[in-house]
């Protein structure tokens, strides 16, 4: 099996100013944790820990899952306050019911199964799964191409077969952000 590196220009590039301005990090975080208490974290596909930090550095009991080994030990060094671990998102290995909020940014377009990642979630979230996702539309320097984002009814026809209610979409300046319930 090939170790997998993240080269650190990369990682500044994930971390930018720029990005983190464009995913509105705090404003999601806030939306988030809206009208809610919350201790417990799971970020979905944390990558280098961006979110996670946000949601650490309000004092909240932060866990990541990524897939890549690589990101999973950047995330580990950037964010010390938080625990980090490989694994899926299609096979969350935590216990039902295991954090009040799961939040999941730009992972479906990467799945095969993009459903069985909003069941593990709404299995695992005790008060809300939070989705973060690509608009629909096409954007030819940010993003992945048209082709492999999710339009509004998709996301919505996903939730509803996954078992989750109360869906609120609320458009963001570059992004979409989707808030649910677990049933």
């Amino acid at each position: 099996m090939r170790k997998r590196v993240v080269n650190k220009s990369a990682v500044k590039l994930l971390r930018s100013r720029e990005r983190v301005k464009m995913l509105e990090v705090e404003r999601v975080v806030e939306l988030c944790l809206e009208q809610l208490f919350i201790t417990r974290v799971l970020d979905v596909g944390s990558g280098s820990g961006l979110f996670a930090e946000a949601f650490a550095l309000r004092n909240l009991e932060v866990t990541g899952i990524d897939k890549n080994p690589a990101m999973v030990k950047t995330a580990s060094d950037l964010v010390p306050n938080a625990r980090f671990r490989e694994g899926s998102a299609e096979m969350l290995p935590f216990a039902d019911r295991s954090f009040d909020l799961v939040f999941i940014a730009h992972v479906l377009n990467e799945s095969d199964d993009p459903l069985l990642i909003l069941r593990e979630a709404r299995r695992v979230a005790v008060s809300r799964v939070a989705l973060l996702e690509w608009p629909y539309r096409p954007e030819e320097d940010k993003g992945p191409p048209l082709e492999e984002r999710f339009k509004p009814d998709e996301i919505k026809k996903l939730v509803r077969l996954a078992g989750l209610r109360a869906l609120k979409i609320i458009d963001l300046n570059f992004m979409v952000f989707y808030r649910m319930k677990p049933a």
